[in-house]
Order: structure tokens, then sequence, then C-alpha cells
């Protein structure tokens, strides 16, 4: 490694960012670059561990300790096409996600992880600062036609894969924008909306191309896709939102986070948020758009959605904002139940959270309460108790008597994840086998439905996931649907000569 003592001599160190005051007040990006001397530090950390259990924590498989050390030798060129063999997207990885490979860091054992998140999204921005990014095109065109239902980062990782072996490849979108929820699902806060547009513009200039405003089963036939196409890849995501039916659920200011979100982006990109019949980002539910400004706001469920839902929030200048939790609070540390390197259920401060939220773990909300004319007003809660079995989950639960109380609320947000992808439409259509969630049956063993020529990647197959997960999906996908057209697969080396530079 380039310095075999690093991780004795630096410590974990993470990128500056700018002032809550400051950031709160608009939707850009906000963390700061490493200095070229933290970069060269951090990424002497990685240490020459022999066996570098990341390369299993990542679902890519991502070569880390070899791109370490070209970093820490300044070996930009290297570092990128290190990067890039395993990872079509570096630049979105390396800033929504939860970065599963550091949990498997050997260094974790008994210090702070190596920075990887952060090193992978330097590695892609310094390339293309220095013109390495350019558009691949096929060397090859092997004259076969791939449709690609969805443009999330599982629909975009298969079809850049399957442009590289030489397939033609369209991408359908029913929104007005490729990108899915990195679009319209992520807040431009921590991904900011420029980095998404830079990567579809290579993907089309690579022969890529993008049909939006196409939903596939509405407005646009499958038996067409079906006559016109040698293979479709359905990749829509798991969009179906997990409700919370208990008493008020009807009134006005409950809403799904997703529906506040995504309406909130588009609010971002100066996109109008209503649809022809006057309705607000496509629901019979909202006649206006959900603002959080001086009100007091509460989100229900713990995750990251619920954490977007808090920041943006924040800058709507909400009265106040609470997230609701209904397990109970997690450990700081690894236990006995959580051994280095599983990955690990730990308490998460995220920098939503830093900027203000009041947090809630093992908590039910009973009601939603309202005024005389429908508005939500406050919501009903108690605390709860759980019971947790030998092997430190948590199994059960009882209210605790006493504690049932009203919270003034003016806006609660449902971010309770997603139960499987939309089933009405182009699934309902295709008569498509689903497994016992409710998602569309496939083995990992060929990404195959129990139609012939239909593949399927991501969430819409394995369930709400991880965007390195959908980003594995769709590269094993591709792989796949290769392999069906072609009787072997080319995606099965990362030979270079697959393509050229544009």
């Amino acid at each position: 490694m380039g310095k075999t003592t690093g991780f004795l001599e630096f410590e974990r160190e993470l990128p500056q960012k700018r002032p809550v005051k400051e950031r709160i007040n608009d939707y850009k990006e906000f963390v700061l670059p490493f200095t070229a001397e933290q970069l060269n530090q951090q990424s002497a950390r990685c240490m020459n561990c022999g066996v570098p259990f990341c390369h299993n924590g990542c679902p890519l498989g991502n070569v880390i300790p070899e791109f370490n050390d070209a970093v820490y030798n300044a070996n930009w060129q290297e570092a990128y096409e290190i990067l890039i063999s395993t990872n079509n997207f570096p630049e979105f990885t390396g800033r929504i996600c939860p970065a599963p490979c550091e949990s498997a860091c050997v260094l974790g054992i008994n210090r702070p992880a190596v920075t990887i998140e952060e090193i992978e999204k330097h590695i892609i921005e310094i390339a293309f600062e220095k013109g390495f990014v350019q558009p691949r095109k096929p060397n090859v065109s092997t004259g076969k036609k791939v449709a690609i239902i969805g443009s999330g980062p599982a629909g975009l990782a298969a079809a850049a894969q399957l442009n590289y072996a030489g397939h033609s490849v369209t991408v359908f979108e029913r929104d007005d924008a490729p990108g899915g929820l990195l679009r319209y699902g992520i807040p431009d806060f921590k991904l900011e909306k420029s980095v998404l547009d830079r990567r579809i513009q290579l993907m089309e200039q690579e022969g890529i191309v993008f049909k939006c405003n196409t939903n596939v089963g509405v407005n646009v036939s499958i038996n067409d896709l079906l006559r016109e196409f040698n293979a479709i890849v359905l990749a829509g995501g798991s969009t179906t939102p997990r409700d919370l039916p208990i008493p008020g659920r009807e009134l006005e200011g409950v809403y799904f986070a997703m529906q506040f979100l995504k309406q909130n982006n588009k609010r971002v990109a100066s996109k109008p948020t209503t649809t022809s019949t006057g309705n607000t980002i496509e629901s019979n539910m909202l006649t206006y758009e959900v603002m959080a400004t001086n009100k007091n706001v509460i989100v229900i469920g713990g995750g990251d959605t619920g954490s977007d839902c808090v920041g943006t929030s924040n800058r709507h200048k909400a009265k106040s904002v609470t997230q609701f939790e209904l397990l109970p609070k997690p450990p700081e540390s690894r236990t006995a139940f959580m051994p280095w390197p599983t990955y690990p259920i730990l308490l998460k401060t995220t920098t939503s959270h830093e900027e203000g939220a009041n947090r809630h773990w093992a908590i039910v909300t009973k009601s939603f309460l309202g005024d005389e004319n429908g508005k939500l007003k406050a919501v009903k809660v108690v605390d709860v108790e759980w019971t947790v079995s030998n092997d430190g989950k948590p199994t059960r639960f009882v209210e605790i008597q006493g504690t049932e109380r009203d919270l003034p609320c003016e806006l609660a947000l449902l971010a309770m994840g997603f139960v499987h992808p939309e089933h009405s439409g182009l699934l309902e259509e295709l008569d498509v086998e689903l497994d016992e969630r409710g998602n569309v049956k496939a083995s990992e063993k060929n990404y195959q439905t129990n139609i012939t020529k239909i593949f399927t990647a991501g969430d819409m197959r394995r369930g709400q996931s991880l965007v390195v997960w959908a980003i594995s999906e769709g590269r094993e996908c591709a792989r796949k649907v290769d392999e069906f057209l072609m009787g072997q697969s080319v995606l099965e080396t990362k030979d270079a000569s697959l393509w050229e530079i544009a």
C-alpha cells in the first residue's frame, strides 16, 4: 500500500460542511471537498490487510484498497479506471450510499473505518475535472434492441452495461426527466440534479435513448414493446408506500413522504407540480402545494426518507420538526449481537438531524386529530416498551400506561418505507408472476421473469433497498440479458476493448 503505517499515523476525518444557519437557506450541496493533504492522509489509512472485507461489504465488489493506493500516489487516471471497472455511477454512491463497505473495513475492528465513500466521490469528481470521463461508445453493434422500463439507478446501470455490450438501448421513464428517485426522491442538498444531468448527458452521447413522459401500460402499450424489442428489463422500483391506516388518516395535512419530497424537488427545479386537472403532484389527495412553513411537522419513520423530510422541512422554516421511530433507540457502537464485519444497526445522526429535529424512539401513532374544517391539528401518540430476543432483536411491544398524549401537528409525513412496486398498469397488463411480498418474481441466477424475454432488476425484484444494490442488480441483470441475447455475455469481462472513447 501507499503508506504501510498510515492507519497508525492518521485519524479518520470527514470533510467540513457549510454552517447550518447558512445551508438551510438553500438546497445546494453543503459538504466541502477534502484538501489535497486530507485526501492523501485519508487514503493512507487503508491497510494492507491481506483479506479486504470491504470488497464483500460492497454489493458492487469495488476494488477499494487498489483505488486507495492510487489516490495516495495521486495516480488519478488509475484510480478512476479501477473505480469504474465495478461502479457505473460513483458520483451517486459517493453521495447517497450508506457505505456498507465501511462497516466491513478491517480497520473498523478497533478504530474508525477508512472514509471510503468520500474518497470514492473525490475520485470521480477529480476525474471529471481532469477530463478522464468521456463518452464510451461500443465498437460493435449486435443489432439487438433492449427496452429498459424505469430510469432509476438499476435501470440506468442496466442500460449503460447493455449499451457497452453493443445492444441498442431505449429507456422509458414515466416522469418528465430520467433518474427515478435520484431525481424526484433525493433532495438536492444531498444530490444536486446537475450531477445527475451530467451523467444522463454522457449516456445519451454514448447512444442510449431516453423517452420520458412514457408510462408503459398506460400511454404506451407493453405489447408494442414486446414486438419491437428483443428483451425488456423491468426496473421501475418499489414505489408503493407503506400506509398508516389509523383514525384521521384522511385529514388534510397527512401525506406520504414521497409526495412531499417530489413536489419540493420539482419546485427547486422550477418545474410545475400540478397536473392538467389542477391536482398537485399527481394525487387526488393534494389540491395545493404542501409546505412545512410555520407548521409543527411530524415525520413518521426513522429511516433515510424520513431524514430527507426533516432536512426539507427545516429549509421550509417549519415551526418545529419531530421524527418518530417505532423501534427502540439503536446503540451508538457495535454490540455482541453485531460483531464485525456484519452490517450493524447503529444510531445514525444525519446532517438533517444536525440542522434541528426532535427524535423519538419506541413511540406509536394512535390517531390523527383534526379541526372542524377537516385539517390536521394534532397526533395522538403513546410510548411503548419492547421485548428483546436472545439475539438482541426487538420482537414485540406493549403500550406504556399513562404515556398517551396529543402532540400539536399541522403536517404529518409518512416515511415508513415501501412495500412493493405498483401492480396496476404495467404489471397487471403483463400478468407477470409476483413473489410472496408482491415484488416481480425472478431469481438472482438469471433475473428472468416467467415471461421469457422479460427480465427485472433493482427494487422491483428485491424490494426496497440501497442505491448501491440497485446499481449492482442492474449490472448483473444486464449480463444475463446479454447472455440471453447472444448465448454468452461479453460483460463477464472488464476488457476495455468493448468500447472506445467517443
